[in-house]
């Protein structure tokens, strides 16, 4: 099981880019202790983001997006579990994937399902990178298999030249 703390950030460092990783952390958190997404979130905004942690400095973190994925993955989850099991094998259902990769699914899933304001492809790259800073293995390749998937079915606009 990979550790909540990741290895390294996100390529990119800017604040959109810390607060989809913070929000990855926070989700984590709601899954492992049943606490509520906005006590949560609270506590990230009061003690972490944009902060120095154990000798780490955290980039600043755009935070109404932060609240955005943590509160909308959180409310929207009935609808996007189903959504990305679709696009899982049978063998490995969403119940069966680590806490981290579900909820990067989760949350880019909500991404590229609710907010159109951001290119599909950078969705894509955003969370790949956050699964590259916790997964060393195959992990990454999966979330990007799933979300290429999901986002030409959620922005086929998006895509010209598929053949659908």
């Amino acid at each position: 099981m990979p550790d909540p703390v990741p290895r390294r950030g996100p390529r990119t460092g800017g604040p959109r880019s810390a607060a989809r990783l913070a929000a990855i952390q926070a989700l984590y958190q709601v899954e492992m202790t049943g606490s509520s997404g906005a006590s949560v979130a609270r506590e990230f905004v009061k003690h972490r983001l944009g902060r120095e942690i154990d000798g780490d400095d955290y980039v600043p973190a755009d935070e109404p997006l932060f609240h955005q994925i943590v509160e909308g993955t959180l409310a929207h989850r009935s609808d996007l579990d189903p959504l990305i099991s679709s696009l899982l094998t049978p063998d490995w259902p969403l119940e069966r994937l680590e806490i981290i990769l579900r909820a990067i699914l989760r949350a880019a899933s909500f991404e590229l399902s609710t907010r159109t304001d951001t290119p599909a492809r950078v969705v894509i790259t955003e969370y790949v990178d956050i699964a590259h800073a916790f997964f060393t293995g195959k992990e990454p390749g999966l979330i990007n298999g799933v979300l290429d998937r999901l986002a030409r079915q959620c922005r086929p606009a998006e895509w010209p030249g598929d053949a659908g």
